[in-house]
């Protein structure tokens, strides 16, 4: 039996699935059905509850109340029209790990989606994990090249990162003794191979959160529908439906850098201290790191990205 889905607090629940105004609780070894108290629905402008959440329930079925969680990766939600405010869209709470999926080919791997992943995860202070699915339809060609070169570029910044390949095998061992321990939500564009590579991980595990996906819409920005499957070996995962943006939420453009981490231990450092905006200012150590081949060009140039849009 999976601990995360059985907590040692009697009277606490795991929130497994949530739909729009009704969440399923794991308790017990039992799962039911539940909606929220009307005194959480007026304390709260947005839904309070997401899934991974801890939470308590009373005897007619209604949640009363939101344990203190662990962690939580949150994105900023699309502006639906002119003059309307993003606000903060919680995917998942109480997580062991962000697990980035991005294809080897079809579709080419958009590498700034990645950072964008691996900032919210360490702005979270939740570990992550990149996965490289596909890895077949680029051997023998300077395209695989390419890909070790980049992950090489990702480990040397301190990420763990697994080259898979749903047709080979190749990786797949690895990956599933990785997933076997806590709770790992799955992240990435629509068609990176996520159905595949978690059914070659365990059989039928893909079908079960595909459908899922299919009942929220892929491409979306509004989470309807999300759900936690356990895995036959001990883990269980949480699939994010396929999207083509991932706004970043709660990172102040003056701690970015805190936020890569070969970059974290320049910070403070440069001419300008902590006013050093890592860009033309002279003294820079960053800039100095990057010249000195200490930091990668690339990821310095995703920073400056990231940085004009936060």
């Amino acid at each position: 039996m999976n601990p995360f889905l059985t907590p040692d607090d009697p009277n606490a629940g795991v929130v497994v699935k949530k739909i729009t105004n009704a969440y399923t609780l794991r308790a017990g070894g039992q799962t039911f059905d539940c909606i929220l108290s009307t005194r959480l629905k007026r304390e709260s402008d947005t839904d309070p509850v997401a899934v991974g959440d801890l939470v308590r329930w009373n005897e007619a079925g209604q949640i009363t109340e939101v344990l203190p969680r662990r962690n939580q990766l949150s994105r900023r939600s699309a502006v639906p029209m002119p003059g309307a405010h993003a606000h903060e869209q919680v995917i998942a709470s109480n997580l062991d790990r962000v697990v980035p999926v991005f294809a080897a080919a079809n579709p080419r791997p958009a590498w700034h989606l990645l950072d964008r992943y691996l900032v919210s995860a360490e702005s979270a202070d939740i570990p992550a994990l990149v996965v490289i699915t596909k890895m077949d339809l680029v051997e023998g060609r300077p395209e695989a090249g390419e890909i070790r070169s980049v992950a090489g570029e990702y480990q040397a910044c301190g990420y763990d990162v697994i080259l898979t390949s749903a047709e080979t095998g190749a990786g797949l061992d690895e990956l599933r003794a990785v997933l076997s321990g806590g709770l790992s939500v799955f992240a990435g564009k629509s068609g990176v191979g996520k159905t595949s590579l978690l059914n070659a991980i365990e059989p039928g595990l893909g079908l079960r959160v595909q459908a899922t996906n299919r009942a929220t819409g892929k491409g979306r920005h509004t989470t309807t529908h999300l759900e936690i499957f356990e895995m036959g070996t001990g883990g269980a995962v949480l699939d994010t439906p396929g999207i083509r943006e991932f706004g970043l939420w709660d990172v102040d453009q003056a701690d970015l850098a805190l936020f890569f981490p070969e970059m974290r231990p320049w910070v403070g450092k440069c001419k300008f201290g902590l006013g050093c905006g890592h860009d033309q200012e002279p003294g820079c150590e960053i800039r100095l790191a990057v010249g000195r081949g200490e930091i990668s060009p690339y990821r310095y140039q995703s920073y400056l990205k990231l940085k004009d849009e936060t």
